[in-house]
């Protein structure tokens, strides 16, 4: 019974499984705000593009 009760003891102060799951969650957010900044970025410049565009046919938009 001493040995079994040493051994759950030892499972629960492991902890060598929780630091991969860590890594996983932070890369997963690294990776997540990797998306949103290069989207937010193809979006502003697409609009700058289309002014320019615009700007060089002599059309300017109220955006630019």
């Amino acid at each position: 019974m001493i040995k079994f009760k040493n051994l759950m003891k030892e499972f629960i102060e492991d902890e060598s499984g929780l630091t991969a799951v860590e890594y996983a969650i932070a890369g997963g957010l690294v990776v997540g705000g990797m998306v949103v900044a290069f989207n937010t970025l193809g979006t502003n410049a697409t609009a700058e593009i289309n002014c320019l565009g615009s700007a060089v046919s002599g059309t300017v938009g109220t955006g630019c």
